[in-house]
C-alpha cells in the first residue's frame, strides 16, 4: 500500500472541472480518454509480461477507459479479452467500444484472465453495486493472479473514501491525471493496493497532496544549540509522556529543549526548567512551546494555556490542552500565536464534532475554524491549514499504533517550530519524521525507540 510522494488529490467535481478546463484548451475529452487508455494499457502490459489479461468493462467512462486500453493491448498482441456488465451509455464510452474489434463477453459466463482489469465503475459511483455483479467480480478476481483497478476500484466512493460494496483487495490501482481521496482515506484505500499515478496531461492547481519527501535538517558549521531552536515542553501528571515529547523535540532537531514543571523526571539532556512559567515565556530565545502530552483536564490546564497562548510564541496543542486552548485560538483577539493542534480521531471527534463529510474536508474545516494547523491523526493521518492547503500522509506505518507515539509526533512539531518552519510546513516535516523513525525501528515498536539510538 502505497501512493507517490507529494502527489495531488482531487474529488471528483475537481476532477471534472480539471477535464472541462483541458477542452477549453483544445484537448478534447476523447483525447484524454484515449490518453487515459494509453496509460492503463501500458501498465497492464508491464504487469501482465505475457499472460492473459481479462478487462471488465461498465457501461460509463471509465468502461471507456478499458476498451481503449484493451484495443491498443491487442495491437500489441497481448492476449486480450473484454467482459461487460452492461453496453455503453455514454457517448465517449460508446465511441471508445466502437473501436474495440473483438468479441464482448457477458460478465455471468466470461472466463477469468491471469490479470483482472476493473474499469467497471469509476469515480462517480455513489450507489451500492447489484449482489450479481459483486458476485461475478469476487469470482473473476479470486481466479486472477494480479488484480488491477482503473482509477478506484468498484464498489468505492471516490470522495468520502466509503466502501459501497464488498469487494476484492487490488494489487494495484492506475489514479488517471491525479490521485482521488479513495487512494490516501480509510476504508478504500485499502482496497487500493499500490496505487501509481498515470499523467495524462491535464494542468491543475491541487491544494491537497500527498507528503513530500522532505530531506533530513542538518546543522550548519556555524550552529549552535539557540539558532537551532530552544523549545518549552510544559508536563503535566504523566510526566513520561512529557519527557517522551521532549526527547523527540531534540531527535527531531531542536538545539535545546526545557522541561518545565517535571522535578521527579530524569532528564538527562533536557533541561529541568525552574523558573517560573511566567518568566520563562517572557524568555526571547525560546522558540516554541509544547503543552498536552501527560496532562489532565481541568481548571490548571485551562489557566495554563491561556497564558501559553497568550505569549504569542508558536505552541503545539496535544490531548486535554486542544480542548483547552482552542476557544482562545479560535476567538482570536490581539494575539493569535502560529498553532499546531494535534488529535487522535477520538480526540478530533469530541472537539469539532462529526459530520458526514470526508476525514479531508473536515480536517480543513478544523483548521478553518481554529486559525491553526490541525494533524488528524490516525492510519490515515491528514494535515490541514486554514488557507485551505491539505496533506494527506497515508499511508504511515502500522507501528505507531502504541501508546506515547502521539507525544513524540507532538515534541517533533515543537521541533520544526522552533527551528523557525512555519506550522504548516513544521507539522508536514514533523509527520514525515514521525513515520520514518517508525519505519526504521519496525515491528516490536514502542514509542521510546522512536527517541533512541539503535
Amino acid at each position: 500500500m502505497t501512493v507517490p510522494a507529494d502527489a495531488p488529490i482531487l474529488t471528483t467535481a475537481a476532477m471534472r472541472g480539471a477535464e472541462l478546463a483541458m477542452t477549453a484548451r483544445g484537448v478534447s475529452l476523447s483525447e484524454l480518454m484515449e490518453r487515459a487508455g494509453a496509460a492503463v494499457a501500458d501498465l497492464v502490459w508491464r504487469t501482465a509480461a505475457g499472460r492473459s489479461i481479462l478487462i471488465l468493462c461498465g457501461p460509463g467512462n471509465n468502461g471507456g477507459d478499458g476498451y481503449v486500453a484493451a484495443r491498443l493491448l491487442a495491437e500489441r498482441g497481448a492476449d486480450i479479452r473484454i467482459t461487460a456488465s452492461a453496453p455503453p451509455a455514454t457517448d465517449l464510452a460508446r465511441a471508445a467500444a466502437a473501436r474495440w474489434s473483438g468479441p464482448v463477453e457477458p460478465l455471468a459466463t466470461a472466463r477469468p484472465g491471469a490479470v483482472l482489469v476493473d474499469a467497471l465503475f469509476g469515480v462517480g459511483l455513489t450507489r451500492p453495486l447489484a449482489p450479481e455483479l459483486i458476485a461475478a467480480v469476487g469470482r473473476l478476481a479470486q481466479a486472477a493472479e494480479r488484480r488491477i483497478a482503473v482509477d478506484v476500484p468498484s464498489g468505492v466512493a471516490s470522495d468520502s473514501a466509503a466502501c459501497l460494496s464488498p469487494g476484492p483487495d487490488m494489487d494495484l490501482t492506475i489514479a488517471l491525471g491525479a490521485l482521488k481521496n479513495a487512494h490516501v482515506l480509510l476504508p478504500a484505500a485499502v482496497r487500493c493496493g499500490v496505487v501509481h499515478l498515470a499523467d495524462i496531461g491535464i494542468a491543475m492547481d491541487a491544494p491537497v497532496r500527498t507528503l513530500a519527501n522532505d530531506p533530513s535538517l542538518y546543522p550548519d558549521a556555524v550552529s549552535h544549540k539557540y539558532s537551532r531552536g530552544q523549545l518549552l515542553v510544559i508536563a503535566g501528571p504523566m510526566v513520561g509522556a512529557a519527557g517522551l515529547a521532549a526527547n523527540a523535540a531534540l531527535r527531531a532537531g531542536a538545539g535545546h529543549c526545557l522541561l518545565h514543571g517535571a522535578s521527579a523526571q530524569a532528564v538527562q539532556a533536557i533541561v529541568r526548567d525552574m523558573l517560573p512559567l511566567a518568566e520563562r515565556l517572557r524568555d526571547r530565545r525560546l522558540g516554541a512551546i509544547v503543552l498536552g502530552p501527560g496532562s489532565a483536564a481541568g481548571t490548571e490546564l485551562t489557566a495554563i494555556a491561556a497564558h501559553v497562548v497568550a505569549a504569542g510564541k508558536p505552541v503545539v496543542l496535544d490531548a486535554a490542552a486542544i480542548d483547552a486552548g482552542l476557544p482562545i485560538l479560535a476567538a482570536g483577539g490581539m494575539v493569535r500565536p502560529p498553532a499546531i493542534l494535534t488529535p487522535h480521531s477520538g480526540e478530533f471527534d469530541r472537539v469539532f464534532g462529526v459530520t458526514g463529510d470526508s476525514k479531508i474536508d473536515r480536517t480543513l474545516a478544523a483548521a478553518r475554524q481554529s486559525g491553526a494547523v490541525v494533524i488528524h491523526k490516525g492510519a490515515d493521518t491528514i494535515i490541514a491549514a486554514p488557507d485551505g492547503r491539505a496533506v494527506a500522509a497515508w499511508p504511515g506505518s502500522p507501528h505507531l499504533a502504541s501508546a506515547g507515539t502521539g507525544d513524540v509526533l507532538a515534541g517533533a512539531c515543537g521541533a520544526m517550530l522552533a527551528q523557525g518552519f512555519a506550522p504548516f510546513q513544521a507539522a508536514c516535516r514533523a509527520v514525515a519524521w514521525h513515520i520514518a523513525q517508525a519505519h526504521r525501528v519496525g515491528p516490536g515498536l514502542i514509542a521510546d525507540d522512536l527517541v533512541e539510538l539503535t
